[in-house]
């Protein structure tokens, strides 16, 4: 019997799940925020992780999403601190430069 230990290639920490999403919230941390600063209480990146989370986990819809607010998979995973409610989000968002996101995702 050979041993496959010396074929095999070495993983590579950016191309498992927790390495892309890594990546993807350090870039949504570099968004600018055009929002007045003494009024923000969801943070840019965790509105944008949030919407990212929301589809990977496949949720039907923001507000199903909301209800999982304190789902480990969104604390530990998505590193996401709180959750913006679904109007919430729609604003947030609705407001912001869709050009500054297309680059966020060239990583990937």
């Amino acid at each position: 019997m050979t041993s496959l230990a010396g074929t095999l290639p070495k993983p590579r920490t950016y191309l498992c799940a927790d390495g892309l999403i890594d990546i993807l919230r350090r870039r949504f941390e570099l968004v600018p925020d055009l929002r007045r600063q003494n009024s923000i209480i969801y943070s840019m990146s965790d509105t944008l992780m949030s919407g990212v989370a929301m589809f990977s986990l496949k949720d039907p819809s923001l507000l199903a999403f909301q209800e999982r607010e304190d789902d480990d998979a969104i604390r530990s995973l998505f590193k996401i601190k709180s959750v913006p409610s679904d109007s919430q989000m729609r604003e947030i968002l609705d407001g912001g430069e869709l050009d500054q996101l297309h680059e966020k995702f060239a990583d990937i």
